[in-house]
Parts: structure tokens; sequence; C-alpha cells
């Protein structure tokens, strides 16, 4: 299990080589039809240790869409920045670091196509994915998606389809299948080097709004687990997570 991220841990300076672990909700399956409603980014060193988080909700300037399968409301992104305002944070985070998901082509995907709304080509980053590596590393696992290797890996309970909660878990399972006898030591250190290649353009950052106000960051989030499945599971609960120029 990852050690628990220390509240205001602040993200690593731009450049630092590691992983970045995402995982975004969006407003449907289509990234040209479709916009990012949540992000979140874990961020990991080149041994596998946290170094900070960044996560919002995020407002899709339209329908959240489906509230069933995400639990976000209309009303919860009332407020909440749009991704044009967290971009050239974002930026910062993602620089120099393989990018990490389960399935991790698609969130890529909603991320090329949102960075491309707003004109900033996505460099060709290096991308790792957690079902691939379960798929090689976890054979016991009943399927390949996130809750049945987070399952085979005996991660215990998260709040699924919560941005911080899949990638947190996501994180988890990287360092799990990393971890296995059957991964070869050393075999992430390829992505490594070439992710610290890579150019990635920069922003200004957006520390205010027109009216002056901050740009606001909204979270949802659980206290961090594991925890065991049943009743006792914590409510996943929405707050202001500072703005956009404290620390992630």
């Amino acid at each position: 299990m990852l050690p628990r991220p220390t509240p205001g841990m602040p993200a690593a300076p731009q450049g630092d080589r590691g992983f970045a672990v995402v995982d975004v909700e969006a407003t449907g399956r289509s990234p040209w039809r479709h916009r990012v409603v949540e992000i979140a980014v874990v961020l990991l060193d080149e041994r596998l240790r946290p170094e900070g988080e960044f996560a919002t909700l995020l407002d899709p300037l339209g329908p959240v869409g489906p509230t069933h399968v995400h639990r976000i409301r209309q009303a919860d992104v009332e407020g909440a920045p749009r991704f044009r305002e967290i971009a050239p944070r974002l930026l910062e985070l993602l620089a120099g670091r393989v990018l990490v998901g389960h399935h991790v082509s698609c969130d890529h995907a909603f991320l090329d196509r949102e960075f491309a709304r707003i004109g900033v080509p996505l460099p060709p980053v290096p991308l790792l994915c957690t079902m691939r590596l379960a798929r090689e590393h976890l054979p016991q696992a009943r399927g390949h998606g996130l809750a049945a290797c987070v399952e085979a890996a005996g991660l215990g309970w998260y709040p699924a389809h919560t941005a911080l909660g899949d990638a947190r878990v996501t994180a988890e399972l990287l360092l799990h299948c990393l971890g296995a006898p059957s991964c070869p030591p050393d075999d992430w250190a390829g992505p490594l080097r070439e992710a610290a290649r890579v150019p990635w353009p920069r922003l200004g950052r957006a520390r205010s709004r027109p009216s002056g106000t901050a740009v606001p960051l909204l979270r949802r989030e659980t206290s961090y687990g594991p925890w065991l499945p049943g009743p006792q599971a914590p409510e996943v609960v929405l707050t202001k997570a500072g703005a956009m120029s404290s620390t992630a």
C-alpha cells in the first residue's frame, strides 16, 4: 500500500521525473463530443513514492452527463473551474512524467482533446496502462476492469467513478503490478527516460477570474483508504480545496 499523502503536500516541481497517475470523469464516452467534468492526478516519483495530488470538478459548459455513473450533479459543478483555467497547472504536473491510467488511452484521449480545444498540442508523452499490466501480472482477475483488478490485488474498497478515488487506487495497482515476481526489475526505466526528454509547453498560471476572484478547486473525496466493502464505507464529500494559487 502507498503511504498516505500528507495534507497540503505540494506537488513536485515542473520537470521532475516519475509517474502521473491520471483519471478523468466525462460527460460521455466520446472525447470529440463530450467534455471532462472531473480530473485527478496522483504524482509518484521514480521509485513509486507519493509526491502529491491534484483533483477538481470542472465546469463542462453544458450537461454533466451520466450522473447515475459518476454521481456528479449539475449543481456540483456550479462555480467549478473550466478546463482552460486549470490547464497551466496540469501541464506543470504532467511535465517530465510517464502518464499512467487504467485503460490509459481513454484518459489520454480526453486530455488531448481538452488541450486541443484551447490550442495547446499535447506532446507525445509515454503511456503506461495498468489494465495491460494486470493482464500480465494478475492472471487471477475475473476481468480487466478497474474494480476486478483491484479485487484480485486485494486492495479493498475504493470510491469508484470518482476521479481521485480511481486515480489513488490505480496508483496502488501500479505498485502492486510492478512489484509482482512476474514483472522484470526496472521494467519501467525506459519510459521514465523517454518522458524526461519530452519538451512540454508552458502556459501562464490563471490565478484569478476577470471578476478578480480566485479560481476555485472543487474536490470530491473520502478519507484515504483502503476500506473493506460494506455499510461502513465512508461517503464521498464535496470540498473546496483552495484556489489555483495554492499547492495541489
